[in-house]
């Protein structure tokens, strides 16, 4: 399901997260519309990207899935069914995207995200490849998995900012790899 800005009332977001997001919305709202205070929202879709959280819990599924990827010796848990399903964004976009909302004059919300939907199988696939893997997977269909597919749509994106992410895929999870592998390596020789 492609999410537009729209989409976000009254979809009922999860208490301690995502309304948490819409609630600073309406806080810059106010602050535009009482007190004059110029305000931009930007809604970010699942950003990615280096010298972020990667071992502690925190992660999000593009660097657990390195991090597991680099430690593994022949296989690879996966939760869920593996086919759930997002889209990702490189940091270095997200930037670019967050620059160009900030010297725009557009005041409404507005994605900031990668359109391209993946699973979490072909992530694996694409990080194995990076790192001549190929691993067994085992899969865990209790654990946490999240909602079943999700993915930002950038139609408004592309019409205020004329843009949308310039980072593949592929070349924003080679650069995540690398750098998770060498803090492994960091780490092991510690």
């Amino acid at each position: 399901m492609s999410l537009r800005e729209c989409d976000a009332w009254p979809a009922r977001p999860e208490d301690g997260y995502g309304f948490s997001k819409l609630y600073m919305e309406e806080l810059c709202r106010h602050y535009s519309n009482d007190r004059g205070v110029e305000t931009r929202v930007a809604r970010y879709h699942n950003i990615y990207g280096p010298h972020g959280s990667w071992n502690d819990g925190k992660e999000k599924s593009p660097a657990a899935l390195c991090r597991k990827v680099a430690m593994s010796a022949g296989s690879i848990e996966i939760w869920g069914d593996g086919e759930q399903r997002r889209s990702y964004c490189f940091l270095d976009d997200c930037v670019e995207g967050t620059v160009r909302l900030m010297e725009s004059d557009f005041t409404e919300p507005l994605n900031i995200g990668s359109d391209r939907l993946v699973s979490v199988n072909e992530l694996v696939t694409i990080i194995e490849g990076i790192a001549g893997k190929s691993l067994k997977r085992h899969y865990q269909p209790t654990a946490a998995q999240g909602v079943r597919g999700r993915n930002a749509d950038l139609t408004l994106c592309r019409k205020v900012l004329g843009w949308e992410p310039q980072t593949s895929l592929e070349d924003g999870l080679a650069a995540l790899y690398w750098w998770i592998q060498s803090e492994v390596w960091r780490l092991e020789k510690a």
